[in-house]
């Protein structure tokens, strides 16, 4: 399994991971030091239109089908595997709950990056979890 669409160094790799998680300046820093698809990636993850089409609009399409995958989205998945991102669908899995891609990308020696899905997960539960409290559905 190849890395296809995720070749950057470990450091950066690590980076993302904080982003993800929800450090301001790290995402901060990865957008004015050349990945800002890294750094709008936190943003795009948290439904943020504007970051969203900017994925899209250059050349991170694979970043955005990424998050897609981790929404269930079937078809984001399967364009994930007709290009190849063979990786990155493991990821979405992963991203949506699945343990036993989770452990599959562990015993094969890509943990950073079941790492990374996992932080991807912890978000969108986050988010379902909001979105579910009846203290913030409006009354309207």
């Amino acid at each position: 399994m190849t890395q296809k669409g995720l070749n950057y160094d470990t450091k950066i790799l690590v980076a993302w991971g904080e982003s993800i998680s929800g450090n301001k300046k790290i995402t901060e820093w990865l957008m004015k030091n050349g990945y800002s698809e890294l750094g709008l990636f936190h943003f795009a993850l948290r439904n943020e239109d504007r970051s969203r089409k900017w994925l899209l609009d250059n050349k991170s399409s694979h970043l955005l089908a990424l998050i897609n995958g981790i929404e269930g989205n079937r078809d984001a998945l399967k364009w994930l595997k007709d290009h190849q991102f063979e990786l990155l669908f493991k990821m979405a899995l992963v991203g949506d709950g699945h343990e036993d891609v989770y452990e599959e990308l562990n015993k094969t020696g890509f943990k950073l990056f079941a790492m990374l899905a996992k932080k991807m997960n912890q978000v969108k539960q986050e988010i379902e979890e909001q979105n579910n409290d009846i203290h913030r559905i409006s009354r309207d």
